[in-house]
């Protein structure tokens, strides 16, 4: 009789929880009866994740904010510790969330519990040695993006470039196919100058983009006549504090507020307005041309901008190697400049342009998490040490 496999998953944010649900779908295509346990949102509890502790209590931002959440962090990683050592879990696979989950993957392996890392942390953008960290603590690592596998390669680091699922979801050409049908399902008119926003799924990025990003619409409004706004929250804590916030500014532009359909959202829109992270790709994938804009808190900027050496910060200038949107950071984000990148977007030849560019990189990003993930993983599980 064959084992029940068991697995240990855990995520830090929403993004986390979308990628984690594929990858436990796709684990049980060829294990049906593998126990998944963790920390993970709706869509991983859906697949049949059994949630010790609430995602949100995990979603933190930056260098700062970690700090203040400390004690509790360190509660949560000691009770993650004591579960998957007292199951003897058979893989622990952290999503993203770098700072806690390499962590913790590197005081799991020392206790011979097999550790994969789902979701490269940037350390082809770092000055420091991170990438040494990751060799002594991750047993195999999994990337979304091309780009990111010679680092590992380089350092002999088991790696599988797996693409990313939102690439497999989404067919190329989806966001000019069905605007029409994600206009007429909110009733907004096919002629309408329509304006996604995205400030971000953390409560600390809402607080410190949203303000800017009012200050953009209302601008964009007195230039163009009947712009209308959609801002996607992605829960509904987060819906609430974007309300709140609107109301604070006293913000008097046409803005509908929605919550957990970013995909549908971004389809009706013309162009999206977004600080960073999955929204960016999505956005992306779906051919809508961007601009983004991303603030931290003062302090976590003093030291990431010390630590970080990268020529472009908006994905798809990452991937494609060139500015192919605007990308703004912390001073140069005020309100006439973001309105103003918007407008250049908004270009019909500039549109034109975006789109060819983001179904070329879109091909590129694929993958088959089936042989490319799940296949390592077990080969990983069944092996002594590792990858030979």
């Amino acid at each position: 009789m064959t084992a029940i496999k068991t697995f240990v998953l855990v995520a830090g944010e929403a993004s986390g929880d979308q990628l984690g649900s594929a990858l436990i779908r796709a684990i049980k295509s060829k294990n049906p009866d593998a126990v998944f346990t963790g920390v993970g949102g709706p869509a991983m509890i859906a697949e049949g994740l059994q949630a010790w502790y609430d995602l949100e209590r995990l979603s933190v931002n930056g260098l700062v904010e970690p700090l203040k959440r400390l004690p509790e962090l360190i509660r949560i990683y000691k009770g993650i510790r004591r579960r998957v050592l007292e199951q003897q879990s058979d893989c622990f696979i952290g999503i993203d969330f770098n700072f806690f989950n390499i962590l913790l993957e590197g005081s799991l392996k020392k206790a011979h519990i097999k550790t994969v890392h789902y979701v490269s942390p940037s350390v082809w953008a770092w000055r420091s040695g991170r990438i040494k960290r990751i060799k002594r603590n991750v047993d195999l690592m999994l990337t979304l993006y091309p780009f990111e596998t010679q680092i590992y390669h380089d350092h002999h680091i088991p790696v599988r470039f797996v693409g990313h699922p939102k690439a497999r979801q989404i067919a190329v050409g989806e966001g000019h196919d069905k605007q029409s049908s994600a206009r007429n399902d909110r009733s907004i008119s096919a002629e309408a100058l329509v304006i996604a926003v995205l400030p971000g799924s953390r409560g600390s990025e809402v607080n410190l983009t949203l303000p800017d990003f009012i200050g953009a619409m209302v601008n964009l409004a007195q230039r163009r006549d009947g712009v209308v706004f959609l801002i996607p929250a992605a829960n509904d804590s987060r819906k609430k504090q974007i309300e709140r916030i609107l109301v604070e500014h006293d913000c008097d532009v046409s803005v509908t507020v929605s919550e957990g359909d970013a995909l549908e959202v971004m389809t009706a829109a013309d162009a999206v307005l977004v600080n960073s992270g999955t929204a960016t790709l999505e956005a992306m994938l779906l051919g809508k041309p961007m601009v983004m804009a991303y603030r931290l808190g003062w302090l976590t900027y003093q030291i990431f901008s010390r630590l970080i050496n990268l020529e472009h910060f908006a994905l798809p200038n990452i991937l494609s190697n060139q500015t192919l949107v605007p990308e703004l950071l912390q001073d140069q984000a005020p309100a006439t400049n973001l309105a103003d990148a918007l407008c250049e977007v908004l270009e019909p030849a500039r549109q034109s342009q975006l789109r060819e560019e983001f179904a070329s990189i879109h091909r590129t990003l694929v993958g088959d998490l089936l042989t490319d993930a799940v296949d390592p993983i077990e080969a990983l599980m069944s092996s002594r040490n590792g990858f030979e």
